[in-house]
């Protein structure tokens, strides 16, 4: 209490927050109030009469949209996403998890809202944590699941089932230090490659990163929108880093929220075939087993186009296999447009995705303050990529990806877009970038670029 009232003095704040907190936090015990009261005083007059101290800092009200807000981590933030979408779409919301640092803190918060239609299994392992997710949604419900990287390799057999069956399901990648056990309380985005590429055969799934605490809410939201949209699996890559950090947070309202509409069969008639297509998203109709009418086999041996019947015929397999990434591919034109924080064009153009948002946001807008033509364009749609991405990076001379991992993301805008000028900076240290990294990384190469 002594050291908050010298820090109450400090910034120039009221006492009055604490004094009521104290009020009524003890208030069957009056001799607590005033000890507690006594000390607050004693350490806001203290720093007032000594000269040691530094002048008085003065921090100006927040320019943020009015509202009611609280304070909430990534991972509650996750928690209360997935809420959210089971609550707009009318259904329970069911998350089987294994426990994993840094992920556990999502059932921790989930358990709690029983009252509220949430149902939480925790595993006896990660393949059946994410095989009761999909059992889940095959069943009608919101099928959730979330791990670490050890976590989700073991997953990966479970979601190419998913991606075969074309069930949605949502799994969470809180991403920590690596491989294997690593570091398992320090932070990192290595995990890209394998939320891109680590499943056997042909596989694509939608892959989206959040990129602040608050945002969380968002992506997650977002995941599930995506995965019953377009039936198919959709990895969420948060992190150490945004899963125990935290940020104000606005408390949206259900109107704020998009609609998620599930492709629901029309049979008018005819005969029911499970793998007949909406033809905006391809993404075949979501089907409760059991409804009267609508029975069909399902699994991981490959179908027949429309009937939904196994079918070992070589046209057969490879036209469903280009059927499944074209589904996922059209998922383009259903996300937002990739866009630039300054100049959309120049020499040097910054490029980040995840939670390395806030140092290179803050790096970049120092320069742009001390004139340097730099700007900023950050991805949370990693598969598929914005439409506008290549247009977009062929605007500026440079492309400096910055990552915490050896270079996935630089390596994967390469394949796509081979043709432009990249540079990678990286860190594998288990601990995110500081703004004075980057800025120094950004004058180096803007440097170079004059010298040239």
């Amino acid at each position: 209490m002594f050291a908050l009232g010298i820090m109450y003095f400090l910034f120039d704040r009221s006492t009055e927050p604490t004094e009521n907190f104290l009020k009524t936090k003890f208030r069957n015990k009056p001799v607590l109030v005033e000890a507690n009261l006594k000390a607050l005083h004693a350490g806001y007059s203290f720093a007032i009469t000594i000269e040691a101290l530094p002048s008085i800092y003065k921090v100006p009200p927040a320019k943020i949209k009015k509202g009611k807000y609280r304070h909430i981590s990534g991972n509650q933030a996750i928690a209360w996403g997935f809420m959210a979408a089971a609550e707009k779409m009318g259904k329970r919301l069911f998350y089987g998890s294994y426990p994993i640092t840094p992920a556990s803190d999502i059932l921790h918060e989930l358990v709690k809202y029983k009252s509220m239609g949430v149902i939480t299994l925790q595993a006896e392992d990660e393949i059946a944590a994410v095989c009761s997710a999909i059992g889940a949604s095959y069943a009608g419900q919101l099928g959730v699941t979330a791990s670490s990287g050890p976590g989700l390799a073991l997953k990966g057999e479970a979601i190419n089932l998913a991606i075969m069956a074309e069930i949605p399901v949502v799994i969470v990648d809180v991403q920590r230090g690596g491989p294997s056990t690593g570091l398992p309380t320090k932070t990192e985005q290595a995990d890209l490659n394998i939320a891109l590429f680590g499943r056997n055969s042909e596989s694509p799934a939608i892959v989206i990163a959040s990129s602040t605490p608050s945002n969380c809410f968002n992506y997650a939201y977002e995941a599930i929108k995506l995965s019953f949209e377009h039936m198919t699996p959709v990895i969420l890559l948060s992190d150490g880093y945004l899963a125990n950090g935290s940020e104000p947070w606005r408390y949206p309202t259900m109107a704020d929220l998009p609609d998620i509409k599930i492709p629901e069969p029309k049979l008018n008639g005819k005969e029911f075939r499970p793998y007949e297509r909406d033809n905006k998203t391809l993404a075949r109709y979501w089907v409760v087993p059991g409804t009267k009418g609508l029975e069909h086999r399902i699994g991981g041996l490959e179908k027949e186009e429309l009937t939904g019947n196994v079918s070992y015929e070589s046209k057969n397999h490879e036209k469903m296999v280009m059927i499944r990434e074209e589904k996922v591919a059209r998922v383009a034109n259903f996300i937002p447009e990739l866009n630039v924080k300054g100049d959309t064009s120049g020499p040097l153009l910054v490029v980040g995705w995840g939670s390395t948002y806030g140092s290179l946001l803050t790096a970049t807008k120092e320069l742009q303050i001390e004139g340097r033509e730099v700007s900023l364009a950050h991805f949370n749609y990693l598969n598929p990529l914005p439409k506008n991405t290549e247009e977009l990076l062929s605007q500026f001379d440079k492309i400096l990806v910055c990552e915490l991992n050896r270079g996935q993301f630089c390596n994967y805008l390469k394949s796509n877009f081979p043709k432009l000028d990249y540079e990678s900076y990286t860190k594998v240290q288990g601990q995110p970038f500081m703004v004075a990294e980057i800025k120094d990384k950004m004058i180096s190469v803007l440097d170079q670029q004059v010298t040239v």
